[in-house]
C-alpha cells in the first residue's frame, strides 16, 4: 500500500518575523503602528499585541494595559513577558502569546526600547527592526502635545537620546519628519518587506 503524505504533514511552518519599532519619544512610533494597523486590517498574518505599561488607562499615547508597578514586576518574576523593559520611569511587557503567533508564522509588530532589540535577536529566529526618528525640534513639539510631561521632563527625556540608531542587515530607516501619510507608507512597506 502506497502512503501519501500531505505537504502540510511534511513542511514545517517556517516562523514568523518579529518586527520591533524602536526610535525615540515622539517620532511617531505608534502613530505609525495605528496606520498599518488600519491598512493591514482583516488580514490575519498581522498580530499587533497590546503591551502592559505602567501607566493609567487613558493616559496619552497608545492603548495599552494599565498594570500597578508591584502587578509588573509579579508578571517579569512570572514568565508573563517575552520581552519586557523599564524606561522613563515605566515598566513596559510584551506578553508571551507572541511566541505563539510567531510560531505558526505570523508577522507581530511591537513598539519596544532600543535595548530590547538584542535580547529579542537572541529569542526568536526572525526578527527584523524599524527605526523611527525625526529632528529634535519636531520629537519636542510632539511630547509636548502628549501633555504629559513638563518642559524641563521633555528636555531631560530629550538629553538621553542614545547616541546613534541601532545596526544590524536587520535595520530599516524611517524618516518620520513630513506627513503622517508619507511616512505610514514607508513604514507599511518595511513591514511587508520584512515579512516576505
Amino acid at each position: 500500500m502506497l502512503l501519501i503524505s500531505s505537504p502540510a504533514m511534511t513542511e514545517a511552518v517556517r516562523p514568523g518575523v518579529l518586527v520591533l519599532v524602536v526610535g525615540p519619544s515622539g517620532a511617531g512610533k505608534d502613530s505609525l503602528l495605528a496606520a498599518a494597523q488600519h491598512v493591514l486590517a482583516g488580514n490575519t498574518g498581522f498580530v499587533f499585541p497590546t503591551r502592559d505599561v505602567t501607566r493609567p488607562a487613558g493616559s496619552g499615547g497608545e492603548a495599552h494595559n494599565p498594570v500597578t508597578a508591584d502587578e509588573f514586576r509579579l508578571r517579569c518574576n512570572a514568565g508573563a513577558y517575552a520581552l519586557w523593559w523599564e524606561a522613563n520611569g515605566h515598566g513596559y511587557g510584551i506578553p508571551t502569546a507572541i511566541g505563539a503567533a510567531l510560531a505558526s508564522g505570523q508577522t507581530v509588530l511591537c513598539n519596544v526600547s532600543r535595548g530590547a532589540i538584542e535580547l529579542a535577536r537572541q529569542r526568536f529566529a526572525r526578527v527584523a527592526v524599524i527605526w523611527v526618528t525625526a529632528p529634535l525640534e519636531v520629537l519636542a513639539r510632539r511630547i509636548a502635545g502628549r501633555g504629559r510631561e513638563t518642559a524641563d521632563e521633555i528636555a531631560a527625556r530629550l538629553a538621553r537620546l542614545p547616541p546613534a540608531e541601532p545596526t544590524g542587515s536587520d535595520v530599516t530607516i524611517i524618516d518620520n519628519d513630513g506627513t503622517l501619510e508619507a511616512a505610514a507608507a514607508k513604514f507599511v512597506s518595511a513591514v511587508r518587506a520584512a515579512a516576505a
